[in-house]
C-alpha cells in the first residue's frame, strides 16, 4: 500500500490549520499569517509532521508575500 494518502493528509493538516487561523470567523477575527506560522511551529512533532513543517517554513516567505499583496 502506498504512503501517499498519509503524506497528503499531513500536508492538508498544515494547510487547513494555516487557512483556518488566518480566516475570519463569525466568532473571532482572523489572526496574522505570522501567528498562524507560530502555531504550526509550536505544534511541530505533536499535531504536525516535523519534516513537513520544515518544508512549510521554506515556502512560507512566498506565502507571506502573497498575503501582503492581498492587503
Amino acid at each position: 500500500m502506498s504512503s501517499y494518502p498519509i503524506v497528503f493528509a499531513r500536508i492538508i493538516a498544515i494547510a487547513d490549520t494555516f487557512d483556518a487561523v488566518t480566516s475570519y470567523r463569525h466568532y473571532r477575527n482572523a489572526k496574522s499569517p505570522e501567528e498562524a506560522r507560530q502555531i504550526i511551529i509550536d505544534q511541530s512533532g505533536q499535531q504536525f509532521d516535523p519534516e513537513l513543517v520544515e518544508i512549510f517554513l521554506k515556502v512560507y516567505p512566498a506565502m507571506e508575500d502573497y498575503y501582503k499583496l492581498q492587503l
